[in-house]
């Protein structure tokens, strides 16, 4: 029956927001007499502590006034006791030093003055009796903070545990214990490092990775592993402990890169925090590009972007508008994506004069019109028809779009003067065998080989040499119609996950760092270049899907393999076998050193490609690329009959 009171005094208490200030000072002061009573008991004998019981009681009331001035400068009541923090603790030392010292400084004139009114205590005594006032002070916040945790841990709190011993677990750790409301138990923490095993850190202990942590996950019930802020990168190498906690059904959450956390931050909360997805997963090292320089470069210059509502082209606004660019030109054919992207504009960046247009980059008069009238200084271009299967059946749509449409842009730029053309191109491009990565191929030869033009009117009437830069990259994680999106699509279906091979592998990248990359290169290369990026580690796609199902819980979803489709590779390549690089500026960038093309042979060869294209002669057209890219050989396609 007490436990009954006991546990429904808890509920009341704590279903409550906070108990009023003038609770949380009234049983400060309760403490301060306590402790007051129990130094004068030990002062004198107890037989004179019961004759004199009026005198004690009116010296620790004066001692309480005084102590109000404390309380009252370092508002030690105005805190919420089960939220109280190692600051609020600070707080109730601070204001007893005060309270201690003026009492002392009143005491013995006040003793002199009263004649026998008040119990007289040393100097001595009254240090004590503050010293245990703070000591039991602390206790009752601590206790209280305790209580208030394990009885939330039954209710609505999760159990935890963090990966990282270090610094920054430590600080999330605070962080966490700090969070109003309470939203997690922290029960340990994670570790590879052997200086910590056996080790407790803020009282809870630290476990190494494999058959101890599995028991520890068991038997404590673990709901939650949060990875440190300054762990994510060795998290995503550390494919034992994901197992581990994918098998046991654990929920892994990770704090936001992007933004810079620090473990004394008050205000963190569980906004802060979000359940991993498979692209934390995939080991990659982490990229640095210095975005002020580029930021510099691009101050104050015209940008157009081409393919602007998509993956790519819609991340380079993102990350070239905060550098005040004095005007962009945004184009894409897509309508409602490049709405939003003219509503993001308006809405983040108000003050960059901004043209949103819908058109087609193959528009050649158009495209004449825009050049004439904004004059770009820098030139990105992602437009491109990017689909293998699509292009496969398209090939004379591939053509127009990709290789005639990148032409008119590239020609264009030339004859108005733009500083520099960056062309985004793929890992498809090298030894070609589909339709898509042989159009791309074709596009890099031609920006190249017009880098390298010294005759021409256009050349010698414009008043810069235009720089065409080439940047050649994989796959990026969360694309439009990349494999991502598609098996969670066939996840939340119940499946099964189609995968066309169980060996088939790709090199994948972030959005934003391919972005990052294509500036970096773009910016910063000279001309003529083809930058190709560090990948990383290629990533099974059999392996993807099953950690993919995995992480989101569903069971008994199956893997169908469904083979190749027509122009598909088993692995994809950054370099073909005749080509080798050189380092770049950047550690992730190297230089592709590829064939030179004559451009006046180049010109009139893709000239008769795309004459041939408008004819919609698929055979015939996909014969002229062959012989334009001569490595282009067709895999598991109809056009394999023309190698």
């Amino acid at each position: 029956m007490n436990i009954s009171i006991f546990e429904k005094a808890l509920k009341w208490y704590f279903s409550k927001q906070s108990l009023p200030y003038w609770c949380v000072l009234l049983i400060d002061c309760l403490i301060l007499v306590i402790a007051g009573i129990l130094l004068s008991w030990l002062r004198y004998d107890f037989d004179v502590f019961l004759e004199h019981p009026l005198r004690i009681l009116k010296t620790l009331a004066v001692y309480v006034a005084i102590s109000m001035i404390g309380f009252r400068l370092f508002h030690t009541y105005a805190g919420i006791i089960r939220y109280s923090s190692f600051v609020d603790l600070q707080k109730i030392a601070y204001a007893n030093c005060v309270s201690m010292v003026l009492v002392i400084m009143v005491h013995y004139p006040m003793i002199l003055v009263t004649k026998g009114m008040f119990m007289s205590l040393n100097t001595r005594s009254i240090v004590l009796m503050y010293i245990l006032a703070t000591l039991m002070m602390w206790t009752v916040r601590v206790l209280i903070k305790i209580l208030y945790e394990v009885s939330s841990a039954d209710h609505w709190a999760k159990r935890i545990l963090i990966y990282g011993a270090q610094d920054g677990g430590v600080g999330l750790a605070k962080s966490i214990r700090s969070m109003h409301p309470l939203q997690y138990i922290l029960k340990g923490f994670i570790s590879h490092d052997q200086q910590f095993k056996g080790h407790l850190l803020m009282g809870k202990k630290v476990y190494n990775v494999g058959d101890e942590l599995k028991k520890a996950i068991e038997d404590k019930d673990i709901q939650v592993v949060i990875v440190s802020p300054t762990q994510n990168e060795d998290f995503r190498q550390d494919t034992e402990t994901q197992d581990i906690l994918i098998n046991a059904g654990v929920k892994i959450m990770m704090t936001e890169e992007e933004k810079e956390w620090r473990g004394d931050k008050e205000e963190f909360s569980a906004q802060q925090l979000r359940e991993v997805s498979v692209e934390d997963l995939l080991p990659r090292g982490e990229i640095r590009v210095d975005m002020l320089a580029i930021g510099r470069q691009l101050a104050g210059k015209r940008i157009l972007i081409t393919g602007s509502a998509g993956s790519i082209g819609s991340e380079m606004v993102r990350q070239i508008a905060p550098y005040k660019p004095s005007a962009m030109i945004l184009i894409d054919q897509a309508e409602t994506p490049q709405h939003d992207i003219r509503l993001m504009m308006a809405r983040q960046w108000p003050d960059i004069p901004c043209e949103t247009i819908v058109t087609s980059i193959c528009k050649e008069q158009r495209m004449e019109d825009i050049f004439s009238a904004f004059r770009p200084d820098y030139v990105f271009h992602a437009a491109a028809y990017k689909h293998v299967p699509m292009m496969e059946d398209n090939p004379c749509e591939a053509i127009q779009n990709n290789v005639y449409g990148t032409k008119i842009l590239a020609d264009l730029s030339v004859k108005y003067g733009v500083k520099k053309f960056v062309m985004v191109s793929t890992d498809k491009a090298v030894n070609p065998t589909n339709v898509m990565g042989c159009s791309k191929r074709i596009c890099e030869i031609y920006v190249q080989a017009l880098n390298n033009y010294e005759g021409g009117e256009d050349h010698s009437q414009s008043s810069t040499r235009t720089q065409f830069v080439t940047t050649r990259f994989g796959n990026v994680l969360g694309s439009n119609g990349s494999v991502i999106p598609l098996f969670q699509e066939q996840i939340k279906r119940g499946g099964p996950v189609t995968v066309t091979h169980p060996d088939i592998i790709r090199y994948f990248m972030l959005i934003p760092e391919a972005c990052k990359l294509v500036l970096e290169a773009g910016t910063k290369g000279r001309g003529g270049e083809i930058f190709v990026f560090d990948m990383g580690k290629p990533v099974r796609i059999a392996e993807l899907a099953k950690r993919m199902i995995q992480l989101s819980g569903a069971k008994d979803i199956e893997i169908k393999f469904t083979g190749l489709r027509a122009g598909e590779k088993l692995y994809e390549e950054v370099l073909g076998e005749e080509e080798n690089t050189m380092p770049s500026f950047h550690e992730k960038i190297r230089i592709a050193k590829v064939r030179q093309y004559d451009f006046e042979t180049v010109a009139k060869e893709i000239d008769e490609l795309i004459e041939t294209s408008r004819h919609y002669d698929n055979m015939a057209t996909v014969k002229k690329m062959k012989e334009i890219v001569p490595e282009y050989k067709s895999n598991n396609s109809i056009y394999a009959k023309l190698d």
